[in-house]
């Protein structure tokens, strides 16, 4: 949602662009053609890197950890996931256990050029 903002006025868009490299760099190492948004974020916490990049997220939104998570599972990884041309959106995944958001399902497109 443009225009909202955490505690010190980061932004859901702001976060997503930091997260964006690594985001896309994690995309062109995975397997298979489709995944969950929990899925996703179980690799992207698998790597050190990753799993810095997931709690700077949460603590830089600034509200208590449980919404602050809630805002990154439901708004700044789908922002930056649906920023990618390497995937599409493929509706809800209504029955995949997430403590913070409704996940999505996503299917790997094949690269371009």
């Amino acid at each position: 949602m443009p225009g909202h903002s955490g505690k010190d006025g980061v932004t859901v868009e702001q976060i997503a662009d930091d997260m964006q490299e690594l985001i896309e760099n994690l995309l062109g190492r995975l397997e298979g053609d489709e995944f969950t948004t929990t899925q996703f974020i179980e690799v992207l916490r698998s790597a050190p890197e990753g799993e810095r990049a997931y709690d700077a997220a949460w603590r830089r939104w600034g509200e208590q950890e449980r919404a602050s998570k809630m805002v990154i599972h439901g708004q700044v990884i789908p922002l930056a996931l649906r920023r990618s041309d390497r995937v599409s959106w493929e509706g809800y995944a209504h029955d995949e256990p997430d403590d913070y958001a409704v996940p999505a399902w996503w299917k790997l497109t094949p690269p371009t050029g």
